[in-house]
């Protein structure tokens, strides 16, 4: 064979290409087998979980009621200022509303303890680390709690600015330097830390319904709470 017919046939044949061809960036997923997925743990997780179990479901529906109860409640009162006028002041009439609260979350609090308690603990939460887990989060979501309310005063936390009860300025020193809002932060660390110590992997699901809740009221509360302020400033700048 000529040399010339050699190089005809090294230019005819492909070049090897040692690097391995990409997937598709939006086709890639498709390569997956996903009946070779590991969900030996997320079944052991669900089958610990009794969903129809009554004491579940009053434990979600208080979750679910409270952020909406005192959202709804304090929204009225600030639009048409009926409870002030019935207890006489807004100080009285808010001071009220946060016993009310009070009692809700202790009700949650039961109910969310009576169905950890009767649904499975998980022996794969059973560990010592786990355990200690637990405690560090309660003891750290213990101290968020108590400073925002040491922080805010009893109005200042149980909604006062919807009772016409307005801070002077905002708080921003410890612990709402650390989060924005640290008492419903503080109270789904508990939560998570209660479910930790009782190795229950209802209580992990209760928990994330907690973050939910509170996540969803936040979104209500928080520019609702910004446009109060800006009205009183733009009142003072009137004046």
């Amino acid at each position: 064979m000529s040399d010339s017919n050699a190089d005809a046939e090294r230019n005819d044949s492909p070049a090897t290409d040692n690097h391995p061809a990409l997937l598709d960036c939006c086709g890639g997923l498709n390569n997956v087998d996903y009946s070779k997925m590991d969900l030996t743990l997320l079944e052991a997780f669900l089958k610990h979980i009794h969903v129809y179990d009554s004491r579940l479901c009053i434990a979600v529906i208080a979750i679910l009621f409270n952020p909406l109860f005192w959202n709804v409640v304090a929204r009225w009162e600030h639009r048409t200022r009926r409870l002030s006028g019935l207890f006489g002041s807004p100080y009285l009439a808010c001071c009220c509303l946060g016993f009310v609260i009070i009692l809700l979350n202790i009700y949650r609090s039961h109910s969310m303890t009576v169905a950890m308690k009767a649904q499975a603990r998980w022996e794969v939460m059973e560990r010592t680390e786990v355990f200690y887990a637990g405690i560090g989060l309660m003891v750290f979501g213990t101290l968020l709690v108590v400073s925002s309310f040491l922080a805010l005063g009893f109005t200042g936390t149980f909604l006062g600015d919807y009772f016409g009860i307005l801070m002077d300025e905002k708080v921003t020193g410890f612990p709402f330097n650390i989060t924005e809002n640290p008492m419903y932060w503080g109270s789904t660390a508990n939560y998570l830390g209660l479910a930790l110590i009782g190795a229950s992997p209802v209580g992990l699901v209760l928990t994330a319904i907690v973050a939910l809740a509170y996540k969803v009221a936040i979104s209500f509360e928080g520019p609702f709470t910004e446009q109060i302020y800006r009205e009183r400033s733009l009142r003072h700048k009137h004046e």
